[in-house]
C-alpha cells in the first residue's frame, strides 16, 4: 500500500495530509505563515515562507510512518498569485496575491483600452485585479528594475513544485486565472504575453493537472526525509483542486466553497463562456473546463465580524442568537464587498456596506445579514449561469464556512438548491493527493479516483417556505449595490 501527499497552499497557512489509495487519511500537518499589507487593499507574501513551511511540514507529516511507501505528491494552491525568479531562480520580490487590489489603474487599461471583447476572445476571460497580467503590468510600470530581472514567473504552487522537482510547470487549471492562457485551445496567448512585453520563454511549461511533472530532487528528498522515485502531480488552483476533493467532474457538476473566498464551481466537458464574462471561464483539473463565480470575502466576512468587531471567537454562540422566525425576515442587509469584489460585478472600489438598521436593530441581526449577504452575494454568480441555460439543482458544500449548519441551510434555500455535504472535507488538499494518486497510475483518471473517495455524508434540501421568503429578500439585496455603487469612489 502506498501513501499519496496532499498540499494545499493556502493564504494562510500550508495544510498538508497524508492518504491511501482508498481514502483513508492518517495525518494533518499544518504550518502558518504571515501575510503582509504594506499599503490599504495590497496583500503579498514571502514565497520562502512557503518553502520553510514545507520543509518542515513534511516531516512533521511523516513522522511515525513509513517514508519510504510515499509515492506520490499533488498541490492545490491559492491562484492569481504573481511570483517572479531571476536567472539563478532567485525570488526577486514578494508575491502579489490574488486579493490584492492594487491593479485598478491596469485592470481599466485592459478592460477599456485593450477592450474586453479582445481580452475574452485572446483568454475567454475579461480583466480582474486579483489576476496574473494585471500584477505583471504594474510592476512593468512601478518596480520596472525588478520587472527587468524576471527570468521565470510562475503561481504560488507551482514555486512549491519547483522547490521540489527543480522543473518550472503550470497546469492548465491555475494557468487559466493569469489572463495569460488561450483557455479553449489550452496554450500561452500570444497576443497576452506581447502585451505585457513577456517571452513565452519566461513561462512555465503547461501541464494537465494529473500529469507527472518529475520526481523529487535527491537534495530535496533528503530533506524531506522521502524516496527520490516519489512523483509529482502538476497539481491545480485551489478551487479547481477543491472540486476533485468534492467530486465535482465531469458534466453538470457544482461545488460551492466557503472560505476566505467563496465561489460557485460549475464543472463541464466542453469549454464555455458567458457574453459578459461574469464568471471566469478556466479549464478544469479533470482535463475538461468549468465557470467559476468568484467572491473575494466570504467566509472572512464572518470572521471579521467576529473577531474584529464583536471581539469573540465563539461563532457557535453568535450563531444560536438567531431567532428561527427571523430567517427570511431580516431587514438588516450586508454587501460582503470587504475587499472590493470579483464576480459577477467586477469592482474593485465596492466595499462592504450595512443597510437597514434600525433602533431595535440587535447583534443577531447583523451576524444573520453577513451570513446571508455572502449566501445572496453567491446566488448572484448562480443567476448568471442560468441565464447560460444552466439548471442547479444541487451542489456539494465545502470550506470552513460549510462548518455552520445555520449557513448551510441559509445557502439551501437562497438557492434553491440541495446541498451535499462530502464524508471527508479535506479541500485543495485531498484534490491535489487524488490527482498524484492519478499521476503515479493508481487510477486511470481523475473521474475514477472521485467515483472511490468521494462519498456524501449528509444533506440539506430547500424548504418551500423559506425559499419563497429569501427569494423575496433576494431580489431587494440585489438593488442596493446598483443604488450605491456611484459612492464607493468618492468614499475612498
Amino acid at each position: 500500500m502506498n501513501y499519496y501527499i496532499g498540499i494545499d497552499l493556502g493564504t494562510s497557512a500550508m495544510k498538508l495530509l497524508l492518504m491511501d489509495a482508498d481514502g483513508r487519511i492518517y495525518n494533518t500537518v499544518s504550518r502558518e505563515y504571515p501575510l503582509e499589507f504594506p499599503k490599504a487593499g495590497w496583500s503579498q507574501q514571502n514565497p520562502e515562507d512557503w518553502r520553510e513551511a514545507l520543509l518542515a511540514g513534511v516531516p512533521e507529516l511523516l513522522a511515525g510512518f513509513d517514508a519510504s511507501r510515499v509515492a506520490g505528491i499533488g498541490c492545490g494552491g491559492q491562484m492569481h498569485g504573481l511570483v517572479v525568479l531571476d536567472e539563478h531562480d532567485r525570488v526577486i520580490r514578494p508575491a502579489i496575491l490574488w486579493n490584492d487590489g492594487r491593479t485598478a489603474k491596469q485592470v481599466d487599461y485592459l478592460n477599456d483600452e485593450i477592450g474586453k471583447e479582445r481580452l475574452s476572445e485572446w483568454t475567454a476571460n475579461i480583466a480582474f485585479a486579483g489576476f496574473t497580467a494585471p500584477k505583471i503590468l504594474w510592476m512593468k510600470e512601478n518596480e520596472p528594475e525588478n520587472f527587468e530581472k524576471i527570468a521565470k514567473i510562475m503561481l504560488p504552487k507551482d514555486y512549491i513544485n519547483y522547490i521540489l522537482t527543480g522543473v518550472h510547470a503550470c497546469d492548465y487549471s491555475d494557468a487559466s486565472g493569469m489572463l495569460l492562457l488561450d483557455v479553449k485551445n489550452k496554450r500561452w496567448s500570444r497576443e497576452m504575453l506581447e502585451l505585457c512585453d513577456i517571452s513565452e520563454q519566461k513561462m512555465p511549461k503547461l501541464f494537465e493537472s494529473y500529469d507527472c511533472i518529475g520526481t523529487v530532487l535527491p537534495e530535496m528528498a533528503e530533506k524531506l526525509g522521502l524516496p527520490e522515485n516519489v512523483r509529482v502531480a502538476a497539481g491545480a488552483g485551489d478551487n479547481a483542486a477543491a472540486a476533485v476533493g468534492t467530486g465535482t467532474v465531469g458534466e453538470g457538476g457544482c461545488n460551492i466553497s466557503l472560505g476566505t473566498s467563496g465561489t460557485v464551481f460549475i464543472s463541464s466537458e466542453s469549454f464555455g463562456v458567458d457574453k459578459n464574462n461574469a464568471l471566469h471561464a478556466f479549464a478544469h483539473a479533470d482535463g475538461g473546463y468549468h465557470l467559476m463565480g468568484c467572491m473575494l470575502s466570504a467566509a472572512s466576512c464572518n470572521k471579521w465580524l467576529m473577531e474584529d468587531i464583536l471581539q469573540t471567537s465563539d461563532y457557535s454562540a453568535e450563531q444560536e442568537a438567531i431567532a428561527e422566525d427571523k430567517l427570511g425576515e431580516n431587514h438588516v442587509f450586508f454587501l460582503p464587498y470587504l475587499m472590493g469584489e470579483r464576480s459577477p460585478i467586477n469592482d474593485t472600489n465596492a466595499r462592504g456596506t450595512f443597510i437597514g438598521m434600525t433602533m431595535d436593530t440587535a447583534r443577531a441581526d447583523l451576524v444573520q445579514a453577513v451570513l446571508e449577504g455572502v449566501a445572496f452575494a453567491i446566488r448572484d454568480s448562480v443567476e448568471v449561469a442560468k441565464d447560460l441555460g444552466i439548471e442547479i439543482t444541487r451542489s456539494k458544500i465545502c470550506g470552513g464556512g460549510a462548518k455552520s449548519k445555520l449557513w448551510k441551510r441559509i445557502f439551501a434555500n437562497v438557492l434553491n438548491v440541495e446541498l451535499q455535504c462530502p464524508e471527508s472535507e479535506q479541500g485543495p488538499g485531498m484534490g491535489g493527493a487524488m490527482l498524484a494518486m492519478v499521476a503515479c497510475g493508481a487510477y486511470a483518471d481523475v473521474k475514477r479516483v472521485c467515483e472511490k473517495m468521494v462519498r456524501v455524508a449528509s444533506v440539506v434540501k430547500p424548504e418551500p417556505e423559506l425559499v419563497t421568503k429569501y427569494e423575496n429578500r433576494y431580489q431587494q439585496f440585489k438593488k442596493i449595490y446598483p443604488a450605491v455603487k456611484r459612492l464607493f469612489p468618492e468614499i475612498q
